[in-house]
């Protein structure tokens, strides 16, 4: 794995063996960054199930301002800090050891980290159909689209299984679709958060555990 662009390009990256993260190969992000390239520079971003925190790093390459990594495995989580360390952008990136679904996706500190302009969400394709309606990576999504978490026209990046049905909730505008190899990688901009239905939206959790910055 690398870096395929940017300040940081052909910088190799760690990355985790087995079967919990699935590294996106580099034909498929080389697709993904020419497309989103105009929305990268002075970006925030959360990379949200990030693994070895492939998606976020390559956009700290290209210009973005800051990245939240999200992640649950403990060997990715891992990794991604020595990725990070590795890369000598901690002080732009914030790693966070949580389930998301115990996470309010709003880390403390002294730096601003959110609201997003950009989202990666890219969920173990084992538990794909949890982003169906009434799932719990649905309403995630639903959650995402707060004002608190993102900004208006917030770019929302989806990667699933080819062959997986998705729904996305409507607060959330389906705008380009990639399709390669396995899998597909839907890009969607925030739209009206009213066209959700109130009761789509859970009550905030609670973070279980404070996230710390990767200097930590």
């Amino acid at each position: 794995m690398r870096i395929i662009a940017g300040r940081l390009r052909h910088r190799k990256l760690l990355s985790n063996p087995g079967t919990t993260t699935r590294p996106i190969i580099d034909r498929a992000k080389v697709m993904l960054f020419d497309r989103i390239r105009d929305r990268l520079p002075n970006a925030r971003v959360a990379d949200l199930f990030c693994g070895t925190g492939t998606l976020g790093l390559e956009a700290l390459s290209r210009g973005a301002r800051s990245v939240v990594f999200i992640e649950r495995d403990h060997r990715a989580y891992e990794l991604l800090r020595q990725n990070v360390a590795a890369l000598d952008v901690g002080r732009q990136a914030l790693c966070w050891r949580i389930d998301l679904r115990r996470c309010s996706l709003l880390p403390k500190g002294d730096v601003l980290w959110a609201p997003y302009d950009l989202v990666f969400f890219d969920p173990p394709y084992a538990v794909a159909e949890e982003l169906q309606p009434g799932g719990d990576w649905h309403r995630c999504l639903v959650r995402l689209s707060r004002p608190a978490l993102t900004l208006p026209e917030a770019l929302l990046v989806v990667r699933t299984p080819r062959e997986t049905a998705l729904t996305l909730p409507a607060c959330w505008r389906m705008e380009h679709v990639i399709e390669i190899a396995s899998m597909r990688i839907v890009l969607a901009v925030k739209g009206d958060i009213g066209s959700e239905p109130e009761d789509a939206e859970p009550p905030e959790p609670v973070d279980r555990d404070d996230p710390s910055t990767s200097q930590t």
